[in-house]
């Protein structure tokens, strides 16, 4: 199942033809081109099918050495935009011309290196000069990553295909390929029932993204679905024969409480959010964090991360449910910022005593983990949505539990209140 497309990022010197190369990539005039330096401002993202690589996204920035409006102006803004770029991608090309590698693109080598994201050199502009041998060996050798010599006039179609294949080879296999859902959880013939409540926030005529993708998940494992609004549940319960019940039911996080009192205990039972946890985040640590939850203190901060920008109703899941809940189970006053999609954060991540991820069906998985990154290495504990949800109304170790024999030994799932 593909779901989220992965990202291809293009870096590069101001005038190094990046917006040049996408659009011979593409063959598509997906950006302007011009002599003019500085002619991308904004990160400019086009969604392709690109053969082989099948669909992806490609996000074509500003220049890395962009000095417009001195230091704090325009230019400035700009190189940070496209640096800020680097936690969104699961490939980044690098382009180079000349035979000359800068201080900047170093720099940025350096930032790829620490959030491990695969990259690779383009020499771009081979029709004016092409690469020499010595430079080549010396990225090689320095690098270990490959060198393509490039030009956007000239390169034939043959050698596109070619750089094609060499950046699939470089983007990651769960980027290019999304893990099953639930393919460990349910087998042949089996059944799932998923309660989705129609509510506020739910868009008109549509059901959510994770509630789209696990419909197809379970269809592509070869699963039978029921599926309601959570009114209907204990009537269906009721009629519905022992020898029919589910393997598992899974329900939006917002209403465990209600599903809990309906579906008897030896029926696995988890939320759309843990199964995304699940999918793209840091699964474990987030079952170790969530139980931070009992050591928030009085007038703790505490960090929402949403992975979309939507329209917000009078009783949105992460800036008025999750607060109010997390306040009552805690008893404290508490704190809570919210930060939608990859915007930066409004305080120092070290100022948070958790954060709080939501299932990020918007986002690639190395998006939120990168997101998550800061957090980590402060030692600020990490939770999502639904296991915060769980574990603040009571039922944290039933919600878990369909993952117990799929984790590592020595996790602990008790809920652990004391």
């Amino acid at each position: 199942m593909r779901s989220i497309r992965p990202h291809i990022g293009i870096f590069g010197k101001t005038n190094s033809g990046k917006s040049s190369f996408l659009n011979k990539l593409t063959a598509q005039q997906v950006s302007i081109v011009s002599e003019v330096k500085g002619t991308t401002t904004d990160p400019v993202i086009k969604s392709m099918e690109m053969g082989d690589l099948g669909p992806v996204v490609f996000i074509d920035t500003a220049g890395i050495d962009d000095e417009s409006g001195g230091g704090g102006g325009i230019g400035h803004k700009r190189v940070q935009a496209s640096k800020e770029v680097l936690g969104r991608v699961d490939l980044a090309i690098i382009l180079l011309c000349a035979n000359t590698i800068s201080s900047e693109e170093e720099s940025l080598i350096k930032e790829l290196n620490i959030l491990e994201t695969p990259f690779l050199f383009i020499h771009h502009k081979s029709d004016l000069q092409k690469i020499s041998e010595n430079f080549s060996q010396k990225l090689t050798e320095s690098y270990h990553v490959p060198v393509y010599d490039f030009s956007s006039l000239t390169s034939s179609e043959a050698e596109i295909k070619n750089l094609i294949s060499i950046m699939k080879s470089k983007i990651p296999e769960q980027a290019l390929n999304n893990p099953s859902i639930l393919s460990d959880l349910i087998s042949y013939g089996e059944s799932v029932l998923l309660v989705t409540p129609i509510d506020a926030e739910a868009p008109r005529g549509r059901i959510i993204l994770p509630q789209v993708q696990t419909i197809r998940d379970i269809l592509d494992n070869e699963g039978i679905i029921y599926m309601m609004k959570e009114r209907e549940l204990d009537n269906f319960w009721k009629r519905l024969s022992y020898d029919l019940r589910p393997k598992i039911v899974i329900t939006d996080s917002q209403v465990f409480l209600k599903v809990a009192s309906v579906i008897p205990p030896e029926i696995s039972l988890t939320s759309f959010s843990i199964l995304f946890a699940r999918l793209k985040g840091d699964f474990e640590r987030y079952i170790q964090g969530t139980k931070s939850i009992k050591q928030l203190k009085e007038h703790d901060n505490v960090l929402i991360l949403e992975s979309c920008s939507h329209h917000i109703s009078g009783d949105d899941i992460g800036r008025v449910k999750i607060p109010r809940w997390l306040s009552n189970f805690t008893g404290k006053r508490l704190q809570f910022d919210v930060v939608s999609g990859l915007d930066t954060l409004t305080r120092p991540i070290h100022e948070y005593a958790l954060v709080i991820q939501c299932g990020g069906c918007m986002l690639t998985r190395r998006q939120i983990l990168n997101r998550l990154s800061l957090a980590i290495a402060a030692n600020i504990p990490i939770t999502n949505y639904g296991m915060a949800i769980a574990y603040a109304q009571g039922i944290f170790e039933r919600a878990i539990h369909p993952f117990e024999k799929l984790l590592r030994p020595g996790i602990d799932l008790s809920e652990d209140y004391l």
